[in-house]
């Protein structure tokens, strides 16, 4: 049931001014309290950093960093997966390096295929991507034993200054040391920062700082020496100052709670006034840490346990973005950026479990993540919603990161109060950005229907907008205020600024409409000449030009001229053509590409994937002087002055997939419960066993070969196989292998073949599902089957299999 709905929306009916006080006298950034590496590259770049945030060459950098764990995605397949990362503004990739993945067996080191770090260092190095790496020794990661190999767990005391361990650490990490040689920042590679450990909270006698300083020492030793050494900086974490750099982060849900009902709204819709540890946090002095304050664990999805399935929208994801960054956040981590799956192991399966004295059960190979590209590399809703954040960070970050951060005068009491529009500030100056968030998962925020922002600056009082507006129930956005936009001052938009694109003297701004928020701009009259603004409403009043009345589209452009010539377009897309929308250069100048298709590109070709659909559909703005060349005809439809629409067909593929019913399900046991953990007042169910497997339901697939000439097949890209069930765990194999796994929580369960099968020959796949007990103590966040559906005390459907092509046009950029 939505919190919060008869009450809040009686306190929503009256006027409200939300009052920000940014007048204040910001002293500005200090010396960091810490020691950098080797900061400096061959070709002169230099990594930095101040109390506020980080800098590149000496100016404000405000980077995204995406997690990616290249062990568990084929090595075949990285580059195309991180140029889908760059081409949703991600310039920082993040990785654990997982012990058990490459040290299973003592003294048997695997550096080979997906495990193989030193080569995706070079593909990193190879797309323009800077690197983190994750170096533990424990990483957690939901793997087993938090990444510790057995034979380490077994030696004796870990995660402290143990001769034994230290000794087996110091071996592991000179082993990362011999892959990255000649790959960091300093030899002129991608790695600019290493972290150490992982949620490290012991104290005592050869832990605490002592055993985190032992650690980089290792690394040190090893040849890992880098700009930036990080720790987590969440519970109770150890973090010896001058030495490391503490980072942040947050979720929308808690797949490890052990509660069996929706969770109530998540700390990370609230600004952290208090602490950057969470919303709810007590209050502490991380705030005044001289350190800036950065995320490597922004949740960008959440990986389901057995016991507990919640299901992330993508607003569940994004509505987070303006949250943490208008709590001053100055490097947005996302954790997990992109999904993947176990590699197999050598004499375990790889995954944390209860069996191994870990507090919850996840899939034995699969680890999606929900993230915005999951564990077959489809681009997920959220992809797009946080590449619209991500690109206003590449372009406007260099002004955020210096802005100190001013909370509204009134704050919500709590995370769960959600009586209080939750607004803040960041400004230097009298510019600025104005950061609200109407939007928590689970619940129901009323809308604020005459709101108006009263921004107390400096230079004086900042009405934002001129009249009252609507925050509507859900929105979420960054609004700029007093910003200067290639000589002209923008005063204020009533709509989030998205990226912008020069070609020769014009700049053009494109913004992102905030939906039921009519967009406005109030823009400095004395530097400024209007030149067109099509059908929208223009008026002056004292020194403000407003324009209204503003519809959102391609065709809205409102051309401006500087009083030193400089000609500046302002676009305002409407939400779904932001989240569509891609920047590229062809031929030689920006563009914006937009197309509902999934998107990557490189510094030559732009690749187009068509899931399910042959047809293909995009736009180019500004419109190009001739067609790129393409893999598939293309035919230009409908063209104006400011775009051209480009379409394209591929050749229709067919396959027809037939399955059947080996095996009936056997009547499963009850669910057992798992001892509590320490920190968790009551143990959660355990998943089943493979020996519980014998009472699964079993199916063969068949897929045919291609049932087209295999000339045809050349813009087919991938095939997923699309399976609908109701159950409770269901496993793919192929030949006796697993290939990947699920745990039911309502949504289709989607396999992309290309990887496990030669789709140019029959192939068959094993399925088997194992029915979902009526009494199973499991939290599903998707309805769950009514009473009437079970039968004999447990459910068990298997509703469609379908297979789904996916298609690719390559243009040609260059």
């Amino acid at each position: 049931m939505a919190i919060c709905v008869l009450a809040c929306a009686a306190a929503a009916q009256t006027p409200e001014v939300i009052s920000i006080d940014a007048g204040g006298n910001d002293p500005g950034p200090v010396p960091a309290r810490y020691t950098e590496g080797s900061a400096r590259s061959p070709q002169g770049d230099v990594i930095g950093l101040n109390s506020r945030y980080l800098t590149k060459n000496g100016k404000p950098w405000l980077p995204a960093m995406g997690e990616f764990h290249f062990s568990r995605y084929p090595a075949a397949e990285w580059d195309e997966e991180l140029l889908k990362m760059k081409a949703a503004g991600i310039g920082i990739v993040s990785t654990y390096v997982i012990w058990i993945h490459h040290e299973e067996i003592k003294g048997q080191f695997d550096w080979q295929g997906e495990r193989n770090l030193r080569a995706f260092a070079q593909a990193c190095a190879r797309h323009g991507l800077l690197l983190v790496i994750r170096i533990g020794p424990w990483v957690h990661a939901e793997t087993r034993n938090g990444g510790l190999p057995d034979w380490v767990v077994k030696a004796g005391p870990t995660r402290r200054n143990d001769p034994a361990y230290l000794n087996a650490v110091q071996q592991w990490y000179a082993q990362i040391g011999q892959q990255v040689r000649g790959l960091l920042w300093k030899d002129g590679g991608p790695i600019i920062g290493v972290q150490l450990e992982n949620e490290y909270a012991q104290r005592g006698p050869g832990a605490g700082a002592a055993h985190i300083l032992t650690l980089k020492k290792l690394a040190l030793a090893s040849g890992l020496d880098v700009p930036l050494y990080f720790v987590t900086g969440w519970d109770n974490a150890v973090v010896p100052e001058d030495a490391v750099l503490p980072v942040y982060g947050g979720y929308a849900d808690a797949p490890w709670d052990a509660s069996l009902t929706r969770w109530p709204p998540a700390e990370v819709y609230a600004f952290r006034t208090k602490s950057r540890v969470a919303a709810d946090h007590a209050p502490d002095d991380t705030l005044t840490q001289p350190v800036p304050f950065l995320t490597a664990e922004t949740g960008s999805g959440i990986e389901d346990t057995y016991h507990r399935r919640p299901v992330i929208a993508p607003d569940d994801v994004a509505a987070i973005v303006p949250v943490m960054l208008g709590s001053g956040v100055n490097l947005y981590g996302t954790y997990l950026f992109h999904g993947g799956e176990n590699p197999d192991g050598k004499l375990t399966t790889l995954q944390e479990s209860q069996a191994t004295g870990y507090p919850t059960d996840v899939p034995v190979k699969s680890y999606d993540f929900q993230a915005p590209l999951g564990e077959f590399g489809r681009e997920r809703e959220s992809f797009r919603k946080l590449k619209v954040f991500q690109y206003f960070l590449n372009d406007f970050g260099s002004e955020l990161a210096p802005m100190r951060v001013y909370p509204a005068t009134r704050q919500p009491k709590n995370p769960r109060d959600l009586t209080v529009l939750r607004v803040s500030v960041r400004a230097h100056g009298n510019a600025g950005f104005l950061f609200v968030n109407n939007y928590a998962r689970g619940a129901q925020m009323p809308a604020h229907p005459l709101a108006q922002f009263e921004v107390h600056l400096p230079g004086g009082t900042l009405y934002i907008p001129e009249n009252r507006v609507n925050i509507p129930s859900g929105a979420y956005f960054i609004w700029p205020f007093n910003l200067p936009l290639s000589g002209i001052t923008l005063r204020y938009a009533t709509a989030q600024l998205f990226t912008q694109i020069q070609n020769g003297r014009e700049t053009t701004f494109y913004f992102e409409a905030t939906p039921g928020i009519a967009p406005e701009f109030a823009i400095d009259a004395a530097q400024t000449r209007v030149l067109s603004a099509g059908s929208a409403q223009i008026s002056k009043q004292n020194d403000t030009i407003r324009i209204r009345a503003i519809q959102p589209g391609l065709n809205s452009a409102i051309e401006l001229l500087s009083t030193t010539g400089a000609r500046v377009k302002l676009v305002v897309l409407s939400r779904k053509e932001a989240e569509d929308a891609w920047k590229i250069r062809l031929n030689g100048a920006q563009r914006l590409l937009i197309t509902q298709q999934d998107f990557f590109a490189d510094d030559a070709h732009a690749w187009l994937l068509s899931t399910g659909s042959p047809s293909f559909a995009f736009t180019l703005t500004p419109p190009p002087p001739q067609a790129p060349k393409a893999t598939l005809p293309l035919t230009e439809t409908q063209p104006t002055s400011q775009a051209a629409q480009f379409t394209a067909q591929a050749h229709p593929l067919q396959w027809t997939v037939r399955y059947r019913q080996t095996q009936a399900a056997g009547k499963v046991p009850p669910v057992k419960i798992g001892p509590a953990p320490a920190w968790r007042a009551k143990g959660v169910a355990e998943a089943p066993s493979t020996a519980q497997f014998a009472h699964a339901a079993k199916w063969e697939i068949a897929i045919p070969p291609a049932a087209t000439p295999s000339s045809s097949t050349a813009g087919l890209h991938n095939l997923y196989l699309n399976i609908r069930y109701t159950g409770d765990v269901a496993r793919l194999y192929h030949a006796g292998k697993l290939l990947t796994d699920n745990f039911y929580n309502g949504q289709a369960w989607t396999v992309g073949l290309n990887r496990f099968l030669n789709l140019s020959r029959a192939n068959r796949l094993d399925l088997e599902i194992l029915p979902l007990r009526a009494d199973a103590p499991i939290y599903l966040e998707t309805p769950r089957p009514t009473p009437a559906a079970f039968s004999g005390g447990q459910i068990l459907a298997l509703r469609s299999v379908d297979l789904v092509p996916q298609y690719a046009l390559e243009l040609e950029t260059q």
